[in-house]
């Protein structure tokens, strides 16, 4: 049966698949990422990672994949192959789609973002599923955006299109890590979230998930956090808005898990804000987890479609 690889790296974990060319997972596999190994040994677990997953699939399917995806965290440059730049795994400058090609015996290696390749999974195959325009925002330990149009996703001309996290909503307010100060992801992420009512609550060890949980019980402390995030999200949002017009706004990552707890007040706040833009749907993410390793495997077949035969 003709297959691909995917590769969807993170921080702290990798997931794997097999997928075949009508999207069908045919193999999962999840392994540490093991960062705290260095960014070296990080190269080359991803490297063994695939090159079992190529065993296993000439095994099993009688043939070696055709190509490989992976999504990556980061700076990446998908046009050269190259994971130009990753914090959270210590790597700079990595040529990782000649690595995995040469590990894979020459098979053609597809590499995108992390959050460009969910988004892209999101659009064709999951909530954005015939929306011919939308805008994927994940909300993690940090916020980012993919932009989805007639089923590919705009990278920019450098490949940093989508960073709706460093919109600056709150002009003078908390330091952000890309060195403004007041940028949405400081203030509606998870992790900012998840800071706002460890210091309410008092209790340091609180996360965004236990204020969604004290929202829903009525503790009005929790309540007072949490619309200040969603005032905040919903003021970025709207700015996304102007500029990009989506059709459909799909919301995932951590917080997207409190449901209509999230979604209730934050169309609403959307809805508020607008005056003469139109007000995109706005639907919760569909893939979770496996938006990445789903998204690489369409980065593979891709791939797979534009070679020219030999």
């Amino acid at each position: 049966m003709k297959h691909v690889i995917a590769l969807d790296v993170g921080g702290t974990g990798m997931k794997a698949a097999l997928i075949a060319a009508d999207g069908t997972l045919l193999h999962q596999a999840r392994r540490a990422t093991g960062r705290e190994r260095g960014a070296g040994a990080v190269v080359e677990t991803i490297l063994d990672f695939a090159d079992e997953l190529l065993a296993l699939g000439r095994d099993r399917f009688g043939a070696a994949a055709s190509a490989a995806g992976v999504a990556v965290p980061g700076i990446v440059d998908a046009e050269r192959g190259i994971a130009v730049y990753a914090a959270n795994l210590g790597w700079r400058e990595v040529p990782l789609r000649e690595l995995l090609s040469a590990r894979l015996g020459g098979i053609p290696v597809a590499l995108g973002h992390d959050v460009r390749t969910g988004g892209l999974a999101e659009g064709r195959i999951g909530a954005g599923r015939g929306a011919g325009r939308f805008l994927f925002v994940p909300l993690g330990t940090g916020i980012a955006g993919a932009i989805g149009i007639a089923g590919r996703i705009e990278a920019g001309a450098h490949g940093y299109a989508g960073e709706i996290g460093h919109i600056v909503v709150r002009p003078g307010g908390a330091a952000c890590g890309c060195g403004q100060h007041g940028c949405l992801e400081t203030l509606a992420s998870a992790s900012a979230v998840s800071r706002a009512w460890a210091a309410a609550s008092g209790d340091p060890g609180a996360d965004a998930a236990d204020c969604a949980k004290a929202v829903e019980s009525g503790d009005v402390r929790a309540e007072e956090v949490w619309l200040a995030a969603i005032g905040a999200l919903a003021d970025g949002l709207v700015t996304a808005i102007t500029l990009l017009d989506p059709g459909t706004l799909i919301i995932g990552g951590g917080l997207a898990e409190a449901g209509e707890t999230l979604f209730t007040p934050l169309r609403t706040a959307v809805g508020e804000r607008v005056t003469f833009q139109r007000l995109p749907e706005i639907v919760p993410a569909a893939l979770g987890d496996t938006a990445g390793c789903l998204g690489a495997g369409l980065l593979a077949w891709d791939l797979l479609a534009t070679e020219v035969p030999a």
